[in-house]
Parts: structure tokens; sequence; C-alpha cells
């Protein structure tokens, strides 16, 4: 699908026209520049690559300085592939907010927060195991029993424990686009996006 490369700034809230008052999240959608055309004749499928945040010159490999000198454009931080864009496009072209002027819904890739080692009750939502009088005193967020005790005599893989949480690709679909700020290249998109502020996410057509 289309889309544009972004970076999370934070939340807010915007009244509607019925006077409620609706959470958001504000996006810093593009500029993105057209580093490259990828075609079925030379690469086997049809893609671009659109390159977003400037990078130092002294930080970029020869490759990399290679791609962005073919292109006439400074190196880019961030490279990401999208598929579904109009023929028309080509190398250096520049793709801002404008794209989705006639959206009203998109798609949102993110990273979500690290938290680290958590139980199972953060993690997996358990309720806890048992009481807490009758000399139970420490067994309030535990998981219980977790496998059998004489056959299979083993724990079965994907057993919900408690492990590391968050730090993981999360898609979000279907935001509605509640207003566009072209000047300031900001998109708000009603509800919250997975990860930090300062975090680059993907907004999907």
């Amino acid at each position: 699908m289309p889309g544009l490369i972004g970076k999370k700034i934070g939340m807010t809230s915007v009244f509607s026209a019925d006077g409620k008052n609706v959470p958001c999240t504000v996006i810093e959608a593009g500029p993105c520049v057209v580093t490259q055309v990828k075609t079925i004749e030379k690469d086997g499928y049809e893609a671009i690559q659109l390159g977003f945040e400037d990078k130092k010159e002294s930080s970029v490999t020869k490759p990399e300085a290679g791609l962005f000198k073919k292109v006439g454009t400074t190196p880019k931080y961030h490279l990401v592939e999208f598929k579904g864009f109009d023929s028309s496009v080509k190398a250096s072209d520049v793709i801002t907010v404008d794209m989705f002027s006639d959206t009203t819904w998109v798609d949102v890739i993110g990273r979500s927060k690290g938290k680290g080692f958590q139980g199972v009750v953060k993690r997996h939502g358990f309720g806890g195991v048992g009481q807490i009088t009758h000399g139970q005193h420490n067994r309030q967020r535990k998981p219980g029993s977790i496998g059998a005790c004489s056959y299979p005599a083993r724990v079965f893989k994907g057993l919900r424990m408690g492990g590391q949480t968050g730090d993981e690709r999360v898609t979000i679909q279907n935001l509605e686009i509640l207003k566009i700020i072209p000047e300031n290249n900001l998109i708000l998109l009603k509800g919250s996006v997975p990860g930090a502020k300062g975090s680059i996410v993907i907004v999907n057509k």
C-alpha cells in the first residue's frame, strides 16, 4: 500500500464539530524523497523506496553514498519500500502529506515501547492465583501450574509465562484522519499509535 515514513510527535486533543473532545496523535509525515524505483524487469517486483530525515554524509557507507548521489539528494536515515504507488512517480520526487488529502482511514506501523521483563499479569492479563487469606501471602500475581506432573513431564512450547514485553512491530488498522496541516507536514490521527515520542512510524493508506 502507498504510504509515508513519519515521526510520532506526541498526543493532544481536538474538538469535533459536535463539541466532543477527541484524543489524537500528531505525526510528522514526510516530506519523503523517492530514492529508488524498483521495476519487474530489473528487480523482479514493483515498488518505490522512500527516504526520511537527513543524515550526515560522514555517517554514510560508500554504497549508500552512491545511491543518494545518483538521485541527487542528501543522505537519509530511514529507507522504506512501498508498493501501490502511481507509475508516474520517479526517483528524486518528493512525496508530502498531501497524498492523504483524499483519505479518511490509514494503517500505522510502529515499534511498541519496551517494558523489559514482566510477569504474567502485566504481559498476558492473568488474574492472579488464589485468595489473599488463609496463609496465602505471596502468590497473588503468580502464573500457577505450568505443566503436567508425570506425563509428558515437560512444559509445552508457547506456554504463556513471564518474559520480555514490548519492543515489537505493531500495526494499528483503520485510524481516522482528523486533520492534515500541510504547511507543517503534520497529520492528526484519532486515538493512539505504537511507539514513544520521536519514534519512527509508517503511515499507509
